[in-house]
């Protein structure tokens, strides 16, 4: 799972677009992370191990390595495996050979100065790009609905993949497993 993060990331956008001094200012400051980071990138790299083996792509299991691994961190990142599974099989009602990139790093830097991110996983099908955002956080829903992170990975992947597949459709879907139990919805949003 990747670890570099651009000055003007995908996933702290909403803060420097909202406040654009900020992305200079954090820069000041050691980056500590926290208990609830670490818990997150725990719950991605099992989320990448378990859609990579049901996909059938061989992986090494990170369990063991995990500190803050659970029974409901795997409820969720086997949630979010099914739930990117449904989306494939759905895609390929109307492609007979999708593609599936996982943890594929995108870069937007046309539209913001080194502007790169990781976007969890990508499903090409015949014109419609679909981009999957896994969230673990608890207690904040967060929307797929104009959320400028989903949006930076959309530009990203169409500037890697659209000369290659005639993009004309993006469709993000943000999976909070954890959300679910406590909102009861999957936020998903169409540009």
């Amino acid at each position: 799972m990747p670890t570099k993060h651009a000055l003007l990331s995908a996933s702290s956008s909403e803060r420097w677009i909202r406040c654009p001094p900020s992305a200079r200012l954090s820069e000041c400051y050691e980056d500590r992370g926290s208990n609830y980071a670490a818990e997150g990138t725990d719950a991605h790299s099992l989320c990448e191990y378990k859609l990579k083996t049901a996909l059938g792509i061989e992986a090494e299991d990170p369990t063991e390595n995990l500190s803050y691994y659970n029974q409901e961190m795997d409820d969720c990142a086997v949630g979010y495996a099914t739930y990117v599974l449904e989306q494939l099989e759905a895609a390929k009602e109307s492609c007979s050979d999708p593609v599936v990139l996982i943890e594929q790093r995108v870069d937007f830097s046309p539209w913001v100065e080194q502007g790169f991110g990781t976007a969890d996983c990508i499903i090409i099908a015949d014109g419609i790009l679909q981009i999957t955002d896994f969230k673990y956080g608890l207690g904040v829903l967060v929307s797929a609905k104009e959320n400028p992170q989903m949006m930076c990975y959309a530009l990203g992947a169409i500037e890697l993949f659209d000369d290659l597949y005639d993009i004309d459709t993006v469709r993000d879907h943000g999976k909070s497993q954890r959300n679910i139990k406590k909102h009861g919805k999957t936020a998903r949003f169409m540009v």
